[in-house]
This record gives structure tokens, C-alpha cells and sequence, in this order.
């Protein structure tokens, strides 16, 4: 579909309250040439030491390559990057580091959105129109990834959109997503373990060869912080050095017909709220205060509980509980006085399925167990898909991640990959 760009804006704005043609990209003008990365020789012997971080050994990473004090390693099949420095230098080594995904995944962006019609000028107006009000140190990031990516800060506000814009014409989203997190008398030591699910349209499996774990640790102050998902592209499922971790679910219920676009993004506002906030009440604190531009389910947890948020641009309901609390696509707070019910036939037998399995493996819950939880697939009773037909649209569970916040534990998967745990712990310097 073709349009002028108040129209293009406009559908833009009412996709997001839904989810929660161009010239292939050109270099920019350099008035110099970038450092070069310095790639780590292969043929390593076995016994050499691993790769450190603030001298802590770190066998589940193996070092790939090194650009201006920033570090790429392999954890399994997934990129990990470790930046440093001022939110700048962090941007310049994201872009040297990840220079060649970032280009890559651009080109089969725009070359998508060119297909469908869009311009680059329509996109852009698009990207600039949902990334205003953004953090100043996330425009520090993307200017620092322009000097060194070889892409411009245009490109890139493309990229960091890129989700929302490759979705543009696959309708209203079926489900997205889930969050399961116990404690208590639930687990076998007490600990906090927390599990999400990122679940999209079958399609956004294209942008899978590009996830990175990304972790920032600034010299302002603030906390460390590690981000999953595509290069470049805005974070929904983030956590902290402090132990702390937030995700987002899309609403099907009520359905969200309300936004306010003077408003940030609120899922662009969790990558301050990590950088910040140091306790579970602190992050609480500040998601309450914080007002979302449209409904969201906000998850979030620390080292000693997890709460569940819902919210509309007008109230925000918390959820906790004893132990164990779940959360899908649709509102349960009974405060809410909702009448009728979910319609999508898949939110709330999700949300029932986490339940079920956390009370039959109450008391035994460890990180083992919550990945067999979240193994079982939506056709056998559970919550994850795996190519689900869901109204005439394909449905897959795009990222997993199981994180222990006392630990600063994670495991995380992508479609088609293996379960793979990384210590977030000495890559923050903690």
C-alpha cells in the first residue's frame, strides 16, 4: 500500500496500540577510517585460558573479536558483546563489533518494506514519529553506531523500529508472549526464576540469525545492563546487574483502542529503568510512576519477588503473589470489572498451562525445570508455538529466556537453537 506520509504515520500509530519503495542503504561519508576489528586467531588450544571479563573466568564464552575496548564472544550459536565505556564509545563498539549483522539485516529490512511499497522517506517518517521523546543516551548509542556501522543515524532509527515496521501488514497480532515467574515455596532454594517467552507472527522468525546478547556497563554510575533480541532493534526483554529483569506482553484484552502518543514508548523506557533502579522496589516504583503510551502487561522481577502490570493509558493494576505468578495477553485483575472474555481461543489456555505446570512442580522448580515448562508446546498443552496456526496466521515462539536474578543466571533460546546459559554476572564486572 502506498501513501503519503501523514497516512503512512497514522497507520503507524494505530499498529502500535495492535502490537506493543527505497534505494538499497549507502555508506556515509567518513572523514576518516574507522579502527579495524582485531579477530581472535582460530586454532586456540583447548588448554589456553578462557575469555575474562573483570577477571572472572567465563567458560561458556568463546572470543571472536575485538573493536575500540568492546568484546565479541560466542556463547553456543549466539553472539554475546560486551561494551564499556560512555554511552557513545558503548555505540561505536556495538556498531564495529556488529558492523556487518547491522548491515545485513537493514538491507533485508528496507529491501522487505521497498517490496510493499513504502519509501525510505515514508519509513523514516514512520521510525522518527515512534522513536521521539527517546533517552538522550540512547541517541548517544546510535550516534556512536553511525560513525563506525556503516549506517547512517537515519538507518539505524529504521532499524531500531524494524519490528514494528516489518509487521505492518499482517493485521492485528494473535498472541504475543508470556511470563512465568516463582519463588518461595515453589522453587528448590527459595530463588526468584523468571521465564518469558517472546511469541510474534511465524514471519518475524526472519530476523532470528540476527540476535545478539548485548551488554552495556556505563561509566556514568548506572547499572550494567543485558538486552536479547536483533541487532539494533528496540529491547523487550532486558535485565540488570542488580538482578533485576523486564519484559513486555502484547493486550488482546480489553482491546487496546486508547494511546497517548505525547507519551514515550514504554518498552523504550525499560532500558532506562535498568540503567537506574537497583532493587525490586526501586523498579517498582518506577514502572507505577512511569505512564505507558498505550495498554501494555509489564513483567518484571529482582532477586526477591515478581510483580505483573496492567495497564492502560489511564490506571495500572500490580498482580504478585505467593510464590508463583503467571501472565499472558489478557487482564485477570478482578479491580478491573471487565466483562465478557478474551476471544482469541489461545491467551488464556496459555496463562492456565503455566499455572498447571508451576502447581504440579511446586517445590522442586529450579532453572531445569522452568526450561521443560517452557519447552511444551501450545498443540500439547503448553505454552510455547512452534508454527501454530492462529486464525489463518502462522505462530511461533520467536526467543525464550529463563533467568535466576540472585545469580544473575541466564539461559536463553532462539527458534531452531538450543537452550544456552551465560553468567551475566562477570560480564557486568560484578
Amino acid at each position: 500500500m502506498k501513501g503519503s506520509p501523514v497516512v503512512v504515520i497514522s497507520l503507524a500509530l494505530v499498529i502500535l496500540v495492535l502490537f506493543s519503495g527505497c534505494t538499497q542503504p549507502t555508506s556515509p561519508a567518513k572523514s576518516q577510517t574507522p579502527p579495524a576489528l582485531t579477530t581472535v586467531p582460530t586454532g586456540t588450544p583447548a588448554s589456553s585460558p578462557q575469555p575474562t571479563v573483570a577477571g572472572v573466568i567465563s567458560p561458556d564464552l568463546k572470543p571472536v573479536a575485538s573493536f575500540e575496548g568492546g568484546q565479541w564472544y560466542k556463547a553456543g550459536p549466539y553472539d554475546v558483546i560486551v561494551l564499556s565505556g560512555s554511552y557513545r564509545e558503548m555505540g561505536k563498539q556495538y556498531g564495529g563489533l556488529m558492523k556487518d549483522e547491522l548491515s545485513a539485516e537493514y538491507a533485508f529490512l528496507i529491501n522487505t518494506l521497498t517490496q510493499r511499497g513504502y519509501t525510505k522517506g515514508q519509513v523514516l517518517a514512520i521510525a522518527k514519529g515512534d522513536n521521539s521523546g527517546r533517552p538522550q543516551f540512547l541517541e548517544e548509542i546510535t550516534a556512536g553506531m553511525s560513525e563506525t556501522s556503516g549506517l547512517t543515524s537515519d538507518d539505524l532509527a529504521i532499524l531500531y523500529d524494524g519490528g514494528i515496521l516489518y509487521m505492518y501488514y499482517n493485521g492485528p497480532t494473535k498472541s504475543s508472549c508470556s511470563f512465568l515467574a516463582t519463588w518461595g515455596d515453589y522453587t528448590k532454594d527459595g530463588s526468584v526464576i523468571v521465564s518469558r517467552n517472546l511469541d510474534l507472527m511465524d514471519s518475524m522468525s526472519a530476523f532470528n540469525p540476527y540476535y545478539v546478547l548485548a551488554v552495556y556497563r556505563p561509566n556514568d554510575g548506572s547499572r550494567g545492563v543485558a538486552t536479547f533480541g536483533p541487532v539494533g532493534m528496540r529491547p523487550e526483554t532486558l535485565m540488570n546487574s542488580a538482578g533485576l529483569f523486564i519484559a513486555d506482553d502484547a493486550v488482546i484484552f480489553p482491546y487496546p483502542n486508547q494511546s497517548d502518543n505525547s507519551r514515550p514508548p514504554l518498552v523504550a523506557e525499560f532500558f532506562r529503568m535498568m540503567l537506574s533502579d537497583s532493587t525490586t522496589s526501586g523498579l517498582d516504583a518506577d514502572i507505577l510512576a512511569t505512564r505507558p503510551d498505550t495498554a501494555y502487561i509489564v513483567d518484571a522481577a529482582g532477586p526477591d519477588q515478581a510483580y505483573v502490570y496492567e495497564e492502560t493509558i489511564a490506571d495500572t493494576k500490580q498482580r504478585t503473589g505467593t510464590g508463583l505468578i503467571a501472565a499472558s495477553n489478557h487482564f485477570i485483575d478482578p479491580a478491573w470489572h471487565l466483562s465478557g472474555k478474551p476471544d482469541d481461543g489461545n491467551s488464556v489456555a496459555r496463562y492456565n498451562s503455566l499455572v498447571s505446570a508451576a502447581e504440579k512442580s511446586k517445590g522442586s522448580i529450579d532453572a531445569a525445570t522452568m526450561m521443560q515448562i517452557r519447552d511444551v508446546l501450545y498443540r500439547n498443552g503448553g505454552a510455547t508455538f512452534l508454527r501454530d496456526d492462529l486464525g489463518g496466521e502462522k505462530y511461533s515462539t520467536i526467543h525464550q529466556v529463563v533467568f535466576v536474578p540472585k545469580t544473575r543466571t541466564l539461559w536463553m533460546k532462539v527458534m531452531g537453537n538450543n537452550w544456552q546459559q551465560v553468567e551475566l554476572s562477570p560480564l557486568f564486572g560484578t
